[in-house]
């Protein structure tokens, strides 16, 4: 394919309520000592799925027989004008804004889905791929490669005008679809700024890199054991994920939003009243997380993230 293949495939991307599409090519990942070290040195704690399909995860080219290229596409899920949070309650427990919406596998994968679908009658003689945050990729390597931003410090990846609060997906194929000329690598604009690193209170963050065992949002949504004590009188009022990282990153600041944010990911509520967690059974857990993303996080790691909350803010349970 040319530009002139590639831009209207972009274009339909974004007319289907993604914010930013791009196309990325299919190269191995120019990151695959990083991560050789990262898995040896634990960083990914019990995300024992990382350490699988390592070969894989460092070259998209093999996500399906070949491979050429790959769209990406970004959803935008929070304001930056809502930025800042009002004052938390004790005996409330807050929700990282990803996850204060509907779940977004399911929101990006339908629209992806169809995407491919139309591809596939238009190019019978390809195959297509979509990916949502579950396929053994690096989505954020490809986001930066298809010039949908850079990844910042904290290792999210950044627009220049949406900020970070987005979410990722893309479709790999045999297509071999041209970079279009007007598409640029963003290049790093976090310069010598250290807000997110300085910030974090577990110091889970060093440059460019995160240690999952020490972050908050791993130790609410992904550890399923109990909390180093340490660590969980740090968590504050996080009783699932956190975006303290984000809150302060200054391409976060609060401005008109330059970029659409989809609706689907309006909130539905931002926090958890802690007694209600504690209480609730099993379907109370499921009907809670009824199309929420939520839903990874078990019954008794909701009670345990219940209980390191109310202690923190010093109540007794």
């Amino acid at each position: 394919m040319d530009d002139s293949q590639s831009i209207p495939l972009i274009d339909r991307a974004l007319a289907s309520g993604f914010a930013l599409a791009g196309i990325a090519s299919v190269e191995p990942s120019a990151h695959k000592d990083a991560l050789t070290q990262w898995l040896h040195d634990h960083k990914h704690g019990q995300m024992d799925w990382m350490d699988r399909n390592t070969q894989l995860r460092n070259n998209p080219a093999q996500l399906i027989d070949d491979a050429r290229s790959v769209l990406m596409v970004a959803d935008v899920y929070a304001s930056r004008r809502e930025n800042i949070d009002p004052p938390i309650k004790p005996g409330q427990g807050r929700i990282a804004r990803y996850a204060r919406g509907k779940d977004y596998h399911k929101a990006m994968k339908k629209r992806l889905m169809a995407l491919a679908d139309q591809l596939r009658i238009e190019h019978p003689e390809a195959e297509f791929k979509v990916f949502v945050d579950t396929a053994p990729v690096l989505e954020r390597e490809l986001s930066q490669r298809a010039g949908l931003g850079w990844t910042g410090k904290h290792t999210l990846l950044i627009h220049p005008k949406a900020g970070s609060y987005m979410l990722l997906g893309g479709i790999v194929t045999t297509l071999d679809l041209t970079t279009p000329k007007s598409q640029h690598q963003e290049p790093d604009h976090c310069g010598s700024c250290t807000r997110c690193i300085d910030a974090c209170p577990t110091d889970a963050i060093t440059p460019y890199s995160v240690d999952a065992r020490r972050c908050i949002s791993y130790l609410t949504i992904e550890h399923r054991s109990e909390i180093d004590p340490e660590l969980a009188s740090k968590i504050g009022d996080w009783i699932y994920g956190c975006d303290i990282c984000q809150e302060v990153c200054p391409h976060n600041s609060p401005k008109p939003d330059a970029l659409p944010i989809n609706p689907i990911y309006e909130s539905a509520r931002d926090r958890f009243d802690l007694l209600e967690v504690l209480g609730w059974t099993e379907d109370d857990r499921r009907a809670a997380f009824t199309g929420s993303a939520m839903k990874r996080a078990k019954l008794e790691m909701m009670h345990r993230n219940a209980r390191i909350v109310a202690t923190n803010q010093g109540l007794k349970v």
